[in-house]
């Protein structure tokens, strides 16, 4: 919706009534508020006037000649310049059903012939300040948008130039280590090792924070997805880590679903990969991966697992960026990869949550809509 929110000092209002005494009577009234007071016979002229210059708020009689009060409103708000103002009906009609047909046609409010002073200002002050909040809400999210695509901009960008200079430096830490091992000592041995942990940790917050930024920015269009693939392509990126710390993954049959198969990769893989290297060094991690279906038609994944589990203090904290609970020795990340498991969830208009139990484990929920619901909300 097209904002026509005025900064003008004095409020401007337009009466539209095909009887002058009206006209002076609801005028004169006005006036004495210190409003402005713009003044109509009829419909047609009154829309004329709108698209020159759109008044602040409308008072809107019914029973006009060629074009009734109900169709004025009806165009004034199929018109995105204009749909924004209020409409206040102001009508000797006073059946039920007049009232429906004029909320119907977008009227933000009704009153009845004959009017009281008090509750024509009433209703006139109460539209005018819902409509300067709503206002103010749209150059809030405005705002905010923008200020989203500035920090997401900046991060695809300060990824992009951190990378070449960085794997530079852990090339030739490389080469330092594999050419010149006779002349480095304990020391400078254990200094260079420093340095590569130190450079590959920066990759991997690099690599995380492009990720972040560029969820839902990709081209890749929503497309039917079996989610036993994903999980396949998901566990076999993972491969190396599984092996290593000897983990169990077991997994129900997945759905198919209408997403976005790399994103949905990428989030069931964050989810695995948490809950493999959040365990103890001596348990060995059992992670279960289960599916139901809701009777709201959507699709509820649990990501269960035997971690550290997380503590209740901490639970309203793990889907912000850059929130580490673990010492990072212990429990290498990056801070941002339940982040984005969160913008991969929302931007398949669904929920993540997690129930934990600290020293127990942790069982991540996400909750996405079966296809019919997808497909109508993209």
């Amino acid at each position: 919706m097209k904002s026509t929110f005025t900064s003008r000092s004095k409020k401007e209002i337009l009466v539209v009534d095909d009887t002058p005494d009206n006209l002076r009577l609801l005028s004169a009234m006005l006036s004495k508020r210190n409003y402005e007071v713009r003044k109509s016979l009829n419909s047609k002229n009154a829309i004329i006037s709108v698209k020159a210059d759109a008044p602040d708020l409308i008072l809107l009689d019914i029973k006009m000649p060629n074009i009734d009060g109900y169709e004025t409103c009806r165009l004034l708000k199929d018109d995105p310049t204009t749909q924004a103002i209020p409409i206040i009906f102001i009508s000797a009609l006073d059946d039920a059903l007049d009232k429906v047909k004029a909320f119907a046609a977008g009227g933000a409010d009704y009153i009845s012939k004959p009017f009281q002073e008090a509750e024509v200002l009433a209703r006139i002050e109460n539209q005018l300040h819902l409509r300067d909040l709503q206002s103010q809400l749209e150059i809030r999210n405005q705002e905010l948008t923008q200020s989203n695509h500035d920090l997401e901009q900046f991060a695809h960008i300060v990824s992009h130039d951190l990378q070449q200079p960085l794997q530079s430096m852990i090339g030739y830490a490389k080469i330092i280590g594999l050419q010149y091992p006779d002349l480095l000592d304990t020391d400078a041995s254990q200094y260079l090792e420093n340095i590569l942990d130190a450079g590959n940790r920066m990759n991997r917050l690099i690599k995380d924070l492009l990720s972040y930024a560029t969820v839902g920015k990709e081209r890749e269009a929503l497309a039917t997805v079996d989610c036993n693939q994903v999980l396949a392509e998901a566990i076999g990126n993972l491969n190396l880590l599984i092996e290593e710390k000897k983990a169990n993954v077991a997994f129900s049959e997945m759905p198919v679903i209408i997403g976005k198969e790399v994103q949905l990769i990428q989030l069931f893989q964050n989810l695995i990969g948490n809950a493999i290297k959040f365990t103890q060094p001596e348990v060995i991690p059992e992670i279960e991966i289960t599916v139901s279906l809701e009777p709201e038609s959507s699709w509820i994944f649990a990501f269960k697992d035997n971690g550290i589990g997380i503590a209740d203090d901490d639970l309203n904290m793990i889907f912000k960026t850059f929130q580490r609970l673990h010492d990072s020795d212990k429990y290498p990340g990056s801070g941002i990869g339940l982040a984005t498991c969160k913008k991969i969830v929302e931007s398949h208009a669904g929920a993540i949550w997690v129930e934990s139990v600290e020293g127990k484990g942790s069982t991540f929920f996400v909750k996405l809509p079966a296809t019919k619901q997808l497909i109508k909300s993209s």
